[in-house]
């Protein structure tokens, strides 16, 4: 009997012990999902290599990213370049692609440099990237002071955009042009965790749960500085920190309009491919995710952004398509069919997340247009 109470003894301290260091794994895998890792590809972002570069084409890698259509950024430390369309009729191998090479903004395409595509195209700010008068501004937020531009322009509805995941500021002058055309201002903001801006207590990610309070300062500072409306323009979590806008502001009455690219919808998704890409064991991801959820505030009993459809009063473009590997697109497309009424669904095929402009720019600037055309 002893030896029988003793072997169970052992057995239950071993899977108890077993118990805990899954639970240390997923909280570290939490973690890992939900603290920024500049560098750090997103999922579907694969490192590609340059095999050649010059007289306007650069080689690559063969793969589905390297393959996609539209104008990307290369990235890589100390490197940056643009990207345009694959060259079919280009001479390569069987295993390289051929782009455009529109412009190298920093460094050099040397061969072997190992880049990731990236839906940023402009590095610097909008007067250095596209000559656009700027003004380096700070919004007061609750933890402090944000950084943000604000690009002026004659009319009194205001744009403010806010960038996602992997992002900062610079991925959002992919729309500035446009909407400098129709003399739409722009308060482009950096929340906290960016660079510059303030950290949030924990030091983590809470996807929007917390950061929205951040896009509400800016709302607040909008209105402060000339704006008698707003309309927000999210990517990623910055299109969920726009849905809690509109769903929690004591402004909400001043938001004419939504712009929803590639928004976080089902978090759980979201923050099981993010714990897959920074290399969290498969057993060990449904505990991440309940790790991460508890870490963010995520919590069950709360209703992710857009569940109630009957909540929204103002007109939403959402830009998306089913290729996205982060953010899936099927919740988008259930918003849009529950309020047809208001909310335009832009599918977007072929496009990674937060690159639906990336993939077809003049399209998703034509419906950019119509979308701000009655709001302006």
């Amino acid at each position: 009997m002893r030896t029988v109470t003793a072997t169970a003894a052992a057995v239950t301290t071993t899977l108890l012990g077993a118990g805990a260091a899954a639970v240390a794994a997923g909280r570290y895998a939490a973690d890992a999902a939900l603290r920024p890792r500049p560098g750090v590809p997103l999922p579907g972002g694969p490192r590609l290599s340059v095999h050649r570069a010059g007289d306007g084409e650069v080689a690559l890698t063969r793969s589905l990213a390297s393959l996609r259509p539209g104008v990307y950024g290369l990235a890589a430390p100390g490197v940056h370049a643009v990207v345009g369309p694959v060259l079919p009729d280009a001479a390569h191998g069987p295993d390289t692609v051929v782009r455009r090479l529109l412009s190298v903004t920093h460094g050099s395409l040397d061969p072997g440099t190992r880049v990731t595509l990236t839906p940023q195209v402009h590095i610097g700010d909008p007067r250095t990237a596209l000559g656009l008068d700027h003004a380096d501004v700070d919004v007061p937020g609750e933890l402090g002071a944000l950084p943000a531009w604000f690009v002026p322009a004659a009319r009194d509805t205001w744009v403010i955009t806010v960038h996602g995941l992997g992002a900062g500021r610079e991925h959002p002058m992919v729309v500035m042009p446009l909407l400098h055309r129709h003399r739409l201002p722009v308060l482009d903001l950096g929340y906290r965790g960016d660079l510059g801006a303030p950290e949030p207590p924990d030091g983590l990610g809470h996807l929007g749960e917390s950061e929205w309070r951040d896009l509400d300062a800016s709302i607040r500072y909008a209105l402060r500085y000339g704006a008698r409306r707003v309309v927000l323009h999210g990517w990623s979590t910055g299109a969920t920190m726009a849905l809690r806008a509109v769903e929690r502001s004591a402004l909400a009455d001043r938001i004419s309009g939504l712009v929803l690219d590639s928004p976080v919808l089902d978090w759980q998704t979201t923050l099981r491919a993010l714990a897959a890409a920074r290399r969290t064991p498969a057993p060990v991801l449904p505990l991440a995710v309940r790790a991460a959820e508890g870490r963010a505030g995520l919590r069950a009993d709360r209703l992710p952004p857009g569940a109630d459809p009957g909540a929204l009063k103002v007109p939403v473009l959402i830009f998306h398509g089913p290729d996205d590997a982060l953010a899936p697109w099927e919740p988008s497309r259930r918003l849009a069919a529950a309020r047809p009424d208001l909310i335009t669904l832009h599918t977007v095929r072929e496009a990674g997340h937060g690159a639906m402009w990336n993939a077809d720019p003049a399209g998703y600037e034509e419906a950019l247009r119509r979308f701000l055309t009655p709001l302006m």
